[in-house]
């Protein structure tokens, strides 16, 4: 029995399958084995996204055949082009491409277990399972924003090396959700305001959500958005071939970034097409075949034509010419050019970078300043940044107060795309995933800075930072209550507990100028793991007046100061509280109770340590501990209870509710953050 054809969205016309297939019946071979692949592998799974892929079929397969710079052999090929899916949801789409045109790895067995266990072909796709898969997507708006990233990325080295080792294009096909999140509005006004001419956006135009149509929620004019961003807009039939190539002709050719917006049908050729039950997941058997037959497609489930796939892999092929030209440009510049370029892509530091910390470290210990760990970071930055030409800083409109630019920067802007320092305005979440998209294209080392209460608004990007792997740098600071008169809007209480919540993640609070270069160090080196660093808006004495060439700080948490006499408590803190639990350390030490008090930099790094080391930081025994933070106590039982820590001979001084507004001593003082408090809580505790 035929099935019931579900009702067609009002506006949208009926699609002759017959007379696209015989106006290029070669492409639309092409194009049907993506979408029969599509349906098999969501078939197979019984889950996944058939309909965005059958929709944007038509226009991957011209980008791939004849605009998309690849060779399938080499995915890791500095000058190819990018690909972002930003609509992650269709990721058979990616998959069927890649297995189409011959990379290895993505094997048709992979394809047969799309969304299994172990299979690199995940539900969204995952950039750390297959070097083609250039970056993680899924939730809506990351990937257009990411994109805005890559097309920075290319333009500051382009500008460094040249165009003829770096000149490409950053493509990205983002859906109507994508352009739904608030992200991709400040992703797309940052583009326009910057000009990112190889940027071009493929928008799948098909006005279908989960829930219906897209007018059930929204009414934008999504090209006038564009234009009013300053982009080029191009309005084209997206299952046109013809129209597709022309549209993607002339937008390599303008001089801003480009929107092409691509009028498709969901589930093309489905009994789902145009409604919203095309976007999900197309499993009824007899609903398959009769697609299929539509498309002319004649094989069984996952077999693709020797003709299509020979055509396909031909495509993958393509670019190999124009690789072995630019390995050949590469071969002819300079050895120390050859050597430079190899480093920055790799993401290997300077072999001086640590000398110049250590140099710094020494100098702070001698001089002792007292400055916030803010002013500490620009420090830092004034010694690292012309030594690592690979840093791109950044500040959301707060440069002068997160201290983010050093005095060797320019700003990036289109007529300097040789600046370093890039004003990313109040986009806190567009500049977080701006800097995921850097660090993923290579050959820059993106840091951005924000208060540190606004993480609330980056956090998206700041989790898939860490989810896929890439070292981004986010310069937090004003980090506690400290911050002061603005008040309990702008003080961060509970979010160091969530950055710390958050795996692979390093969250680094440094208690004065050397921990902050020690920090600094750490997150200039990471090659998988990004880094937050918490920086105080006052000043803090340095307390790390002993030189020590060893970067403590890479051991997570290290004896500051030892007990005089029988230890009889060990103090926890970390950044501006350290100098509390000093302070209460000489009190209780004339008091005839010796405290040890435990720097705390960077929790991460010390759960990282065997338990040897550990346990000589922590150890068991009589010791009552107490930790002082001003944010919330959350975690802080594993170092109080855990690590041979007991429950009853435990405290915590920090913060147990939002802040106020008022001078930071009096805050402190208020909110009992004080060296007395500690010392109060640790003879009660006695």
């Amino acid at each position: 029995m035929q099935p019931t054809r579900p009702m067609l969205l009002k506006d949208a016309p009926l699609v002759d399958i017959d007379a696209l297939r015989s106006a290029h019946p070669d492409h639309w071979k092409k194009a049907a084995a993506i979408r029969a692949l599509t349906l098999d592998a969501v078939h197979a799974a019984n889950s996944g996204h058939s309909g965005m892929p059958m929709g944007m079929a038509d226009v991957a397969t011209v980008l791939y055949e004849k605009h998309l710079k690849f060779d399938a052999s080499d995915p890791n090929w500095p000058d190819r082009d990018r690909f972002i899916l930003s609509a992650g949801h269709g990721s058979m789409l990616l998959y069927s491409l890649l297995y189409l045109t011959g990379y290895e790895g993505m094997t048709l067995d992979q394809i047969r277990n799309f969304r299994q266990w172990g299979a690199i072909t995940a539900g969204h796709p995952e950039n750390f399972l297959h070097p083609a898969i250039e970056t993680t997507t899924g939730p809506l708006g990351q990937g257009i924003a990411n994109s805005v990233g890559f097309a920075i990325a290319e333009e500051v080295l382009r500008a460094r090396f040249g165009p003829k080792l770096v000149d490409h294009y950053t493509y990205c096909i983002a859906g109507d959700g994508c352009l739904m999140e608030g992200v991709s509005q400040e992703a797309i006004t940052l583009a326009g305001r910057q000009a990112l001419r190889k940027l071009i956006v493929l928008w799948d135009n098909n006005n279908i959500t989960i829930d219906g149509e897209v007018g059930l929620a929204d009414r934008t004019d999504q090209p006038k958005r564009f234009r009013a961003a300053g982009w080029q807009v191009i309005e084209i039939d997206g299952h046109d071939p013809e129209a597709i190539d022309t549209a993607l002709t002339k937008a390599k050719a303008s001089r801003r970034p480009t929107m092409i917006a691509c009028k498709t049908h969901i589930a093309l050729g489905h009994a789902a097409q145009d409604t919203s039950k095309g976007h999900g997941a197309l499993t009824d058997p007899d609903q398959l075949q009769a697609a299929k037959r539509a498309y002319g497609w004649d094989g069984g489930p996952f077999e693709v034509p020797e003709d299509i796939k020979s055509a396909w892999e031909e495509i993958g092929r393509r670019g190999a010419g124009a690789h072995a030209e630019w390995t050949a440009r590469l071969a002819d510049a300079s050895d120390r050019r050859q050597a430079t370029f190899a480093r920055i892509m790799a993401g290997d530091p300077p072999k001086t970078l640590s000398a110049r910390i250590r140099a710094l470290k020494k100098q702070i210990s001698a001089e002792a300043p007292k400055v916030a760990t803010r002013k500490s970071s620009e420090m830092v930055l004034e010694i690292v940044n012309p030594i690592m030409p690979e840093t791109v800083g950044g500040s959301a409109d707060l440069s002068g107060s997160n201290n983010t630019k050093s005095g060797d920067m320019t700003v990036f802007d289109e007529g300097n795309r040789k600046g370093r320092y890039i004003h990313y305005g109040i986009r806190e979440h567009g500049m977080a995933a701006a800097m995921n998209g850097m660090a993923l294209h290579g050959g820059v080392r993106p840091y951005g800075g924000t208060f540190m209460c606004f993480t609330d608004y980056a956090r998206p990007s700041m989790r898939l930072a860490a989810l896929m792997k890439v070292p981004t740098v986010f310069v937090m600071t004003h980090d506690s209550i400290g911050l002061g008169e603005d008040g309990p809007t702008h003080q961060p209480v509970e979010h160091l507990a969530i950055s710390r919540a958050t795996p692979n993640t390093w969250v680094f609070r440094p208690c004065d100028t050397v921990e902050t270069a020690e920090a600094w160090e750490l997150a200039l080196t990471s090659t998988a793991t990004p880094s937050v660093l918490s920086l105080t808006r006052q000043g803090v004495p340095t307390l790390r007046t002993e030189h020590k060439a060893k970067n403590l700080t890479a051991q997570g948490a290290y004896v500051l100061a030892e007990a005089e006499g029988q230890r009889q408590a060990i103090l926890l803190a970390t950044g501006s509280e350290v100098q509390v639990a000093m302070a209460a350390r000489d009190i209780l030490q004339e008091a005839g109770i010796g405290t040890r008090v435990v720097s705390m930099p960077c929790w991460e790094l010390f759960a990282a340590q065997d338990e040897s080391y550990r346990k000589r930081v922590l150890p068991g025994g009589a010791a009552v501990r107490v930790a002082v933070e001003a944010g919330v106590a959350q975690g802080w039982d594993r170092w109080l209870c855990g690590e041979r820590g007991r429950p009853g001979k435990s405290g915590f001084v920090g913060m147990e509710g939002f802040g106020a507004s008022a001078p930071a001593e009096v805050l402190f003082e208020k909110f009992g953050i004080t060296a007395e408090s500690v010392v109060e809580k640790v003879k009660s505790l006695l």
